[in-house]
């Protein structure tokens, strides 16, 4: 591969991919942020032309109270990982709050079933055409998502489903 993945994916996917960036940190890796439309054509070519064939972690973002934020609220992280390229690679996709609905990538990873199902019950961004989308960490009558920045941090309303048994 002479290029870098991310700059591969930029060249293929001229429309969809939104900006490339180089994060340094404890390890160096590639990011590439993506229209939310574009996430699964760009993470197949990551997977079968790109060799990046395992999926580490699916994840979300609350832009809310941020300084300076983006364009849209929540941001689902997807990072994958490869036998041939030593660094990681991060593909954001943006997605807007009224709007809060990308495409599972459950059909290239079994592994996405659990992630997606956690971002879904913590954020409340739904992943369409998944298998079986359903709470899997709150209970199925809880009508918040706690990880979201405008919960409230006390709980407020929510303490009775959450009692503290103490001995």
């Amino acid at each position: 591969m002479n290029e870098t993945p991310a700059l591969a994916l930029q060249s293929e996917f001229p429309d969809v991919v939104r900006g490339v960036a180089r994060q340094s940190g404890t390890r160096e890796q590639w990011r590439v942020d993506v229209s939310k439309d574009g996430i699964l054509p760009v993470l197949t070519y990551a997977k079968t032309r790109l060799g990046y064939c395992y999926l580490a972690d699916i994840t979300a973002v609350d832009y809310l109270s941020m300084p300076d934020p983006p364009e849209h609220r929540f941001a689902v992280v997807y990072v994958l990982r490869s036998r041939e390229v030593a660094e990681p690679l991060v593909i954001r996709a943006f997605v807007p709050e009224n709007d809060a609905v990308v495409e599972s990538v459950t059909p290239l990873w079994n592994a996405a079933d659990w992630l997606e199902r956690e971002v879904f019950d913590l954020f409340g961004i739904t992943f369409h055409h998944h298998p079986n989308l359903i709470r899997i960490l709150m209970p199925e009558n809880f009508d918040a998502h706690p990880l979201r920045k405008d919960f409230p941090t006390e709980g407020v309303g929510y303490r009775d489903d959450f009692p503290i048994v103490t001995r």
